[in-house]
């Protein structure tokens, strides 16, 4: 098990809405910065209530809004100072603005070791717009965005899966955290690649996977086909029926033309996952170094 020090693991910013499936991320947050050492941070990011309507509606101040939301901020502190016997360093900051827009000048400034979000409603718009805030912290941010399904727990991990497409695996999969993770808590490495009938096999398929199984050599990755047509239904029905406890997806950079079609597949498993999810990308500084020394 590596130490603490070997891991910049300093803060885990943890955005809330006081809503049940927030106050889940939160819980979920707490004990995970009791099992790596880390503090953690709390943010309400409230906006102000715009009204449609020609009719004057009265309508809470900003002044109110804060207020409202130090409040509750504060009663969440006081919780987890009497849940973890104040063992757990707790920061908490109101913010008016835009959620994504905020939390990306929180870690711009913070540079936090990872943000945790909930997600996943209970309706169709529900899922609409707590996807939509997750894809787009994730678009935003380079620290790994961990994704919690309502009702799930924190519990160490002790296997790890890692979802490829086995394309530009040096390009794209920043292995330094996920290795420095995975050792932390001594976890199994899965490789999990979801194909068809070998739909997407090319020729270079063979080359990837022995770049990735040298990248991850240190790991001892255990590689795991799933056949299934679709992508995010492969990876959920594995992880559940191999109790993985945690999947790692990196996201692609998205094209316009998906943009406007929201087809890709980090979304859709934000949208549908019942695993934590970890939502990890090359950070700048290393997609220049890769390309420097290519």
């Amino acid at each position: 098990m590596l130490s603490l020090e070997k891991i910049v693991m300093k803060l885990i910013l943890v955005p809330t809405d006081f809503s049940p499936i927030s106050d889940n991320a939160v819980k979920y947050g707490m004990d995970m910065a009791l099992a790596m050492g880390a503090k953690l941070m709390l943010v309400n990011i409230f906006e102000i209530p715009i009204s449609f309507s020609e009719v004057p509606l009265v309508t809470i101040s900003v002044e109110q809004l804060q207020k409202l939301s130090e409040e509750k901020l504060g009663e969440l502190k006081h919780n987890i100072d009497k849940i973890s016997g104040g063992k757990l360093h707790v920061y908490v900051e109101s913010r008016l603005g835009n959620v994504s827009n905020e939390i990306e000048k929180i870690c711009n400034t913070l540079n936090p070791y990872a943000v945790i979000m909930g997600t996943r409603g209970l309706n169709a718009m529900g899922q609409f717009f707590l996807g939509s805030n997750s894809m787009s912290v994730i678009e935003k941010i380079e620290a790994p965005v961990f994704i919690i399904p309502p009702g799930v727990r924190f519990k160490p991990f002790r296997k790890v899966g890692l979802a490829t497409d086995m394309e530009k695996v040096s390009e794209r999969i920043p292995i330094k955290p996920i290795k420095d993770l995975v050792s932390f808590f001594n976890a199994d490495m899965h490789v999990l690649n979801v194909d068809y009938h070998e739909h997407h096999v090319t020729s270079y398929t063979t080359e990837e996977s022995l770049k990735l199984d040298k990248m991850l050599s240190d790991l001892h990755p255990i590689y795991d086909m799933v056949e299934n047509k679709d992508v995010e239904e492969g990876l959920n029905d594995f992880a559940e029926k191999n109790n993985i406890d945690l999947l790692i997806t990196v996201p692609r950079k998205r094209h316009f033309l998906e943009k406007i079609l929201e087809t890709s597949t980090t979304r859709k498993l934000i949208y549908h996952t019942t695993i934590p999810l970890m939502c990890i990308k090359m950070k700048h500084e290393e997609l220049v170094s890769k390309t420097l020394h290519s």
